[in-house]
């Protein structure tokens, strides 16, 4: 195939060498990229960044730094996607630019924590919302009651849980299918919630106005106020303290736009990858991070800085509509949400399996993966996922001094969300490596505005990456242990292989 030409306008067509279906065509590749970034983030995360950040011009900067970050990262994540344009995305790009064992450690988190955490995480937050409409689903209304494993621990299965592992199992079901229903389901899914959240944009900017909620953000908006100091002697009232709250609350902003490179995972079965996938992550990205930046200008002109910090749950978009329509606002987040997150869950699902069946190829992952079922999918890493991903629902923290019960997925999130950065970093580092070791190989797109795009996202994140590890270190070293516990995996699965 020649990838260097236009996109291909050719019908399904099985790749002989690998047997996956070219099934993803621009379109659908766009969608499967704005897919998997908007799930329940934009939502809520704003609440947390506004408390550490105390003003409204600079919770917008946050923002647009985010957003700044995400598409130089995905302009030039592109080269590497248009030079190896193959099922595992950054698992072989990082196999490829440095050594085997940080593709192996990339794949492990991926599959322990990243992915299957995720798919949990929004999975109960669809159940949350769903529970708005039918209160029968709820945390608290248990199938089976909490069972304590320690002092710190337990398991449990809620109504709210039960319908997050089915909501797993129906989308893991689908997937395995073929990758024709997964991208009937992802493109209508994602068609709606774009069409949610610019109708959010729209109300908040008309109906939603409010004068004095305008003349408090913007009256003084570079101003920090009434914020959450960082630590006992950085907050946002100084210069410095406002650079460490900005990057700080990165964790959130990048959270909402996390897994924008999830398309790459599934090059294997994209028309013609190394022309499509480039442009499907810069359109994707581009568009997300405009749409979350309008959406927290809506959020801005309807309630005071104050609303957003203190909403109930930190469910600003919530809060927003029910300024708007008071007493229906919930119930139409509600739904808009559970779109949300329904087609960001199918987004997790469809891209994570072909990164296993990448790394099975390798002798890196169980043998069963590296086969493709009748439906041309990897059907048994399909399988796997959904039933990690499933029992990933069930744990709970649990404090014995509140009597108040979490989940264990969202503290390994927590923990992992700078680790994935770590790999961000050294990916789009692949970039420069690879043009310095191998200027000769065949690069059908080369990166935007080559160094300077790769670099500006390197040290942008570096700095966000270093002041998370300084000032959030309960949250961010956990995760690299997380990562290291790999390392004995990697060369007894690599031993074992020779």
């Amino acid at each position: 195939m020649d990838h260097t030409s236009g996109p291909s306008s050719s019908p399904s067509t099985i790749d002989q060498e690998t047997g996956f279906v070219r099934e993803l065509g621009l379109f659908d590749s766009v969608m499967i990229t704005i897919g998997v970034m908007i799930g329940s983030g934009i939502f809520i995360v704003s609440a947390d960044m506004a408390r550490n950040i105390g003003s409204a011009g600079w919770l917008l900067v946050a923002w647009a730094f985010a957003g700044l970050l995400t598409v130089a990262a995905a302009l030039s994540y592109g080269e590497l996607a248009s030079m190896m344009p193959k099922a595992g995305g950054m698992y072989i790009y990082l196999r490829e630019a440095f050594s085997p064992i940080w593709g192996f450690l990339y794949g492990w988190t991926l599959f322990t924590v990243i992915q299957t955490g995720t798919i949990a995480a929004v999975a109960v937050g669809f159940g949350r919302f769903l529970g708005i409409l039918a209160p029968a689903i709820s945390e608290t209304n248990y199938i089976v009651p909490p069972i304590h494993i320690g002092s710190g621990y337990a398991l449990s299965l809620s109504t709210n849980q039960f319908m997050a592992i089915f909501v797993i199992a129906v989308l893991t079901w689908t997937n395995t299918l073929g990758i024709r229903y997964g991208k009937i389901i992802q493109n209508l899914f994602t068609t709606a919630k774009v069409a949610g959240l610019f109708g959010l944009i729209v109300l908040g900017l008309t109906l939603g106005w409010n004068h004095e909620a305008v003349a408090a953000n913007f009256s003084n908006a570079w101003t920090p106020h009434d914020f959450s100091p960082i630590t006992l002697t950085v907050s946002a009232a100084t210069t410095f303290g406002l650079f460490v709250a900005l990057c700080v609350s990165q964790s959130g902003s990048l959270f909402a736009a996390d897994s924008w490179h999830d398309v790459t995972f599934a090059a294997g079965e994209v028309h013609n990858p190394g022309w499509t996938i480039p442009r499907a992550l810069a359109l994707g990205t581009v568009a997300v991070m405009t749409i979350y930046f309008l959406t927290n200008v809506a959020y801005l002109v309807t309630l005071p800085l104050s609303a957003i910090q203190h909403a109930p749950s930190d469910r600003v978009a919530t809060a927003t509509l029910e300024h708007i329509f008071p007493g229906f606002g919930s119930i139409i987040m509600a739904v808009v949400i559970m779109i949300s997150a329904f087609g960001c869950i199918n987004s997790l699902v469809l891209a994570g399996p072909r990164v296993y069946y990448a790394m099975a190829q390798h002798g890196l992952f169980f043998d069963p993966a590296k086969r493709l079922n009748k439906a041309h999918v990897p059907g048994w890493s399909l399988v796997v996922q959904g039933i990690w991903a499933c029992l990933l629902v069930l744990p709970r923290t649990y404090s014995p001094a509140t009597g108040q019960y979490g989940n264990l997925y969202s503290n390994l999130l927590d923990w992992v969300i700078s680790a994935a950065l770590i790999f961000y970093i050294l990916t789009i580092a692949g970039v420069i490596r690879l043009r310095l070791t191998q200027p000769l190989r065949q690069r059908p797109y080369r990166a935007f505005g080559y160094p300077v795009v790769p670099l500006l996202f390197i040290v942008g994140a570096s700095a966000v990456l270093l002041c998370l590890f300084v000032y959030r270190p309960a949250t961010t070293w956990p995760g690299l242990i997380i990562v290291l516990a790999g390392v004995p995996i990697y060369f007894f699965r690599v031993r074992k292989v020779t």
